[in-house]
């Protein structure tokens, strides 16, 4: 019997340090699958190994590419789009994005792929990608005819033109755009209805171009591309603004001092607005090139407080509280004030931006998150469930949360999400005492996430 993981958070007095982001785990699996494709030998540098991008990395080995794994570097001899067919299913566990990627890409080997996974991914809706490849003659169906995994994909992508709705994933849209140029035909491709998580697509174009591919547009909802073929990089991966999200804003919660390396100021990446909402809570945020520095909140003299919310308007610094909020029911906040933020075109940022809302001063709305139901968890649900067990009033819409700040120590789920481990350790940050069970989740993208943050200040630590 495998012993499940549990995190203890205590309070952080203070958290500081220079520490190096870890690298995108959305750029590793579209890099990894681009390289797999490519003519020629690829090295992708400072690759993201997690249990996610691993799942990619093996799916690309069965499918007959050669890897060579080290710590910084990944090699990879690409098939040119010759594509073996796996000896067996392929077990993705819970990696949607290597699902959703290699659904389309299977369409290229001969014979008859099957993709599956753990509980979780076999909940995953496909249903609109499998309407949108039947389109352009990829023959993909769900085995049990339900719209959800295991999927089988038949050899043949024809091409031609689909439409695809735009409002539950972008990775429907990138599976289709990243294979596309190995079809027999040229394809285009267009999004219709609210095309939400747009930054993620333009991640996809934007890597397609660094390994020679040009895709044409017509508007912003509409793809042209001709028969190509991807040519071997050298490519360096760039920081991760979504696993850094918990970073910064652990230095924001704590008026730390904080200097992450290896984010750039011109990413693609959709979710390096948290600098924005982060300063916009009250946080100091300074862009530079290639890294950020964060100052904690804009009043640099004020310190570490925490404010409880009793009913005489109590307040308490970390000298004075004594950590029996669990027990008393007291709710604390930090210096961040309340937000109204539109998450539309991030909806990984939901957890993160919930967490900080759960202990700023005030009222939060976060709303255009509906599409955030289908990732690991309904994670508008998931976040309202386990907030309000540490004393937090949340209002769950359907498309977003209400959150008045203050939280307390407490016992929560983590429900096998690794953005709900992270997001949580920064309420533990504030209040103490919060038990997260089935923790290990947090390596799907952020294999060292404790370590990290114990070496930057938060008390965390497995029991």
């Amino acid at each position: 019997m495998v012993m499940q993981v549990e995190l203890l958070v205590e309070q952080a007095e203070k958290i500081e340090g220079n520490v190096k982001a870890p690298p995108s785990k959305s750029y590793t699996h579209r890099a990894l699958f681009l390289a797999c494709l490519a003519e020629g030998k690829s090295f992708l540098r400072d690759p993201l190994y997690s249990a996610d991008t691993i799942a990619t990395l093996e799916a690309c080995q069965a499918m007959g590419c050669q890897i060579d794994v080290d710590d910084d570097l990944c090699s990879v001899k690409g098939t040119g789009g010759n594509l073996k067919t796996p000896d067996d299913a392929l077990d993705l566990k819970n990696s949607g994005t290597t699902l959703r990627f290699l659904t389309t890409m299977a369409s290229l080997a001969p014979g008859r792929t099957k993709l599956t996974g753990d509980d979780s991914l076999r909940g995953r809706p496909m249903q609109q990608l499998l309407d949108a490849l039947e389109m352009i003659g990829v023959k993909a169906f769900s085995t049990n005819d339900n719209g959800l995994p295991p999927i089988v994909i038949e050899s043949g992508f024809k091409g031609g033109k689909a439409d695809i709705k735009g409002d539950v994933s972008s990775q429907y849209i990138s599976s289709i755009l990243l294979s596309a140029p190995y079809a027999q035909n040229p394809v285009d491709l267009e999004v219709v209805g609210d095309f939400k998580s747009r930054p993620y697509v333009e991640m996809t174009l934007d890597i397609m171009e660094k390994f020679g591919i040009k895709v044409k547009q017509e508007g912003p909802e509409n793809f042209h591309i001709d028969n190509q073929i991807y040519q071997a990089q050298d490519y360096t991966i760039e920081g991760d603004y979504s696993s850094v999200s918990y970073l910064i804003s652990a230095a924001a919660i704590c008026n730390g001092k904080l200097t992450v390396q290896n984010l750039f100021s011109r990413s693609k990446q959709g979710d390096k607005v948290i600098l924005d909402i982060v300063e916009q809570m009250g946080g100091k945020i300074q862009v530079e090139k290639d890294h950020v520095i964060i100052n904690g909140t804009i009043d640099p003299n004020k310190g570490l407080s925490r404010t409880k919310n009793t009913n005489e308007g109590q307040t308490a610094t970390k000298d004075t509280y004594d950590n029996q909020s669990k027990s008393t029911g007291e709710l604390m906040t930090c210096d961040l004030r309340g937000i109204d933020v539109n998450l539309e075109n991030t909806p990984d940022l939901l957890p993160t931006v919930a967490a900080l809302a759960s202990v700023a001063q005030g009222t939060s709305h976060i709303t255009g998150v509906e599409h955030a139901r289908y990732k690991e968890t309904d994670r508008v649900h998931t976040m309202a469930l386990e907030l309000s067990k540490l004393g937090v009033e949340v209002s769950e819409e359907k498309d977003g949360l209400t959150i008045q700040g203050g939280a307390h120590g407490g016992v929560v789920e983590s429900h096998g999400d690794h953005r709900l481990v992270m997001a949580l350790t920064l309420v533990g940050m504030v209040t103490g005492g919060v038990l997260i069970k089935d923790a290990d989740a947090y390596k799907v993208s952020f294999p060292d996430f404790p370590q990290v943050m114990r070496e930057l200040g938060c008390p965390v630590e497995s029991v």
